[in-house]
This record gives structure tokens, C-alpha cells and sequence, in this order.
């Protein structure tokens, strides 16, 4: 959704129970790591089942993306997972997501792509980001980052 402007506080574009950040998305595919890609497959089943409403951003997708492919994934497969995905809610690369992205990363200092995708999530709605990258219960200005893995 393209936003002319500045955000005003507490703008939502779309209201999702969850954010999915990359990592989550990764460990589902990649079986290197067998405890964490069982966690994040069983995970993510479950929201698919219950189709419970999530988001992602543009962001997450090329992560996901590139990492899969560095991992020696084929590009063909992976491109398919995510036009797959891309049939979700996207909160897309905006220059509203800019500013809110150097917000967070200001408020809580976070790496700046830590931040962007903790202000995609804000711009979603969601009220969990699914994520192994932040604190566990950490509250992000009405996101709280959950670690769905442990």
C-alpha cells in the first residue's frame, strides 16, 4: 500500500494476528538445523490450518529469497514459494516504511534492518512478530517479538 507522507502515529494499513520475519520462513525450508526446522514447519502448518491472518513484507520475501538460492536451492522452486507468499498480506517498501523504519531503529536501537522489519510489522497490524532475531517479549510499540522455535 502506498502511503503519500508521512505515517501519522499508530497508522495501520491492514490489521494480521502475525508478522513472519525471514529466519522463521528459512528454518521451515532448510533442513540443516533439524530441531528449528521442525519448530518453524510445525509453526507455520499450524497458521495455515487455522488461516489465521499474517503479513509479510517485501523485505522478508527477498531474504528468503536470496538465502535459499545462496543455500543451493533451486531458483525455479523458490521462486514459486514466493509468489506463493506473495498471495499474502505485503507490506510493501515504502516511503512511509522508510521513516517509520529510521523511527524504530532511533527508538529502540536496533539494526536498522531489524528496525524495517519491526516497522513492517507495526504497519500490519500484527500484534506478534514471529522472529529469532529480537527479544522474546520484548513489546516494540505494540508488537511483541515472539520466538516461535522455543
Amino acid at each position: 500500500m502506498e502511503m503519500a507522507g508521512k505515517p501519522s502515529r499508530g497508522m495501520k494499513c491492514m490489521n494480521v494476528d502475525i508478522f513472519v520475519d525471514t529466519n522463521i520462513l528459512v528454518y521451515s525450508f532448510d533442513g540443516s538445523n533439524p530441531e528449528k526446522h521442525m519448530a518453524a514447519k510445525h509453526r507455520l502448518d499450524e497458521l495455515w490450518e487455522k488461516q489465521r491472518p499474517i503479513a509479510l513484507s517485501i523485505q522478508v520475501l527477498q531474504e528468503f529469497y536470496v538465502t535459499m538460492i545462496r543455500k543451493g536451492g533451486d531458483r525455479a522452486f523458490y521462486r514459486e514459494v514466493v509468489e506463493h507468499y506473495m498471495q499474502r498480506r505485503i507490506i510493501e517498501n515504502t516511503c512511509g516504511l522508510l521513516r517509520k523504519a529510521m523511527e524504530v531503529h532511533h527508538k529502540y536501537g536496533t539494526s536498522f534492518y531489524d528496525a524495517n522489519i519491526i516497522a513492517a510489522a507495526q504497519l500490519s497490524g500484527a500484534k506478534e512478530l514471529w522472529t529469532e532475531d529480537l527479544n522474546t517479549g520484548q513489546d516494540y510499540g505494540g508488537v511483541v517479538a515472539v520466538n516461535p522455535l522455543i
